[in-house]
């Protein structure tokens, strides 16, 4: 009857885990208006707060220094948008041009189509129904385009607001901490919080040089290529390069398709490809582990996973969110004893099986 009872007892163990992500999930999905800016304000405080530490260190009054950290940051982004925002304009000047050139391209392929048995009435009746079909869903994308630049202008207000407030009243999120984890001392609890925003900051300031230099290095690639607005071909294949694997490839089809077209030379992907693929080994090998001492060491299938979950689950916002909480669990799970198995899980084995 005991081992029954045992029995019993461990099979409801992972049932009642089940039961929690069901519940966490449903939470996540529904409050997700309320849940995604709160985040995104987290991590920045995480990646401000050793700022504001050092600026209140040298006499600056706590409040001038969060709103002078956070100022700091988002004229940094403001920057970046502003370049990007410059070549695409330069990128658009130029469509009428690519209208023609990719029209051109299309003729030749409908052409060699018509060579394999599909005549040109076929192939327009494909696009006819094509056609028809994206305009009956056109509507619906508009809709849906300015409901998220909306909720986009929504968030860009709110998120500093609440990282200012998380900043300011830190100490007071401190005390209600200690009250929920009663059975860590207040020592421990704060030593852990302390390491968790160090090793987070480090691991931001690396990851934006590695970043900042990959991206230059594809911009430096494509402009040595002859690729026009390779500045902004090669900051966007960067920005993706967060999407193990499946990022960089996605990143590459703009320039490649660019350099089809403004060329019409199968050599010209080729060489984009080469450059791509040696950035990427010289990123693995020599810029991260320089850049970024202190890794987060998160399996990659649980990052493949995070990134999956936060994309069913909060969108394009949970795609970028997710990872850096995983991490931040992770670091957590590493400092804690009794969390030693949920470290293994979310962490790698650099070891041999025996």
């Amino acid at each position: 009857m005991q081992i029954s009872k045992g029995l019993l007892v461990s099979e409801s163990l992972p049932l009642k885990w089940m039961q929690y992500a069901v519940y966490a999930s449903v939470i996540l999905y529904f409050g997700r208006d309320i849940f995604i800016p709160i985040s995104f304000a987290l991590l920045i405080s995480f990646i401000l707060y050793p700022i504001c530490a050092w600026l209140q260190r040298k006499g600056v009054e706590r409040l001038f220094a969060i709103i002078l950290s956070i100022t700091f940051l988002m004229l940094m982004g403001l920057l970046v948008v502003a370049l990007l925002v410059y070549q695409f304009i330069g990128f658009l000047d130029e469509w009428p041009a690519i209208q023609l050139k990719l029209g051109q391209a299309i003729s030749d392929m409908s052409e060699k189509f018509v060579g394999l048995g599909f005549s040109k009435g076929e192939q327009m009746d494909i696009i006819s129904k094509m056609s028809d079909q994206s305009g009956s869903n056109f509507l619906g994308i508009i809709r849906s385009t300015i409901s998220a630049s909306a909720f986009s202008i929504v968030l860009l207000v709110l998120i500093p607001v609440y990282a200012v407030l998380i900043l300011y009243y830190r100490q007071y999120w401190m005390k209600i901490l200690g009250r929920i984890f009663l059975s860590e001392s207040n020592e421990s609890l704060r030593e852990m919080i302390s390491l968790t925003i160090k090793t987070y900051y480090n691991f931001v300031k690396g990851m934006a040089i590695v970043y900042l230099l990959v991206a230059t290095l594809n911009s430096v690639g494509l402009l040595l290529m002859g690729v026009p607005h390779a500045i902004l071909f090669g900051f966007i294949a960067a920005i993706l390069t967060f999407i193990p694997y499946v990022g960089i490839i996605v990143g590459s089809l703009l320039p490649i398709g660019m350099a089809w077209i403004t060329y019409d030379s199968i050599w010209y992907p080729v060489g984009i490809v080469a450059i791509f693929a040696f950035i990427q080994y010289l990123e693995a090998n020599i810029i991260f582990p320089i850049a970024v001492s202190n890794r987060l060491n998160v399996n990659t299938l649980i990052m493949l996973i995070a990134i999956f979950v936060g994309g069913l689950l909060w969108g394009m916002a949970g795609m970028i969110l997710f990872v850096p909480f995983i991490g931040i669990a992770k670091l957590i799970a590493d400092h804690n004893p009794k969390w030693k198995t949920l470290s293994m899980i979310l962490g790698t084995d650099n070891g041999k099986f025996g």
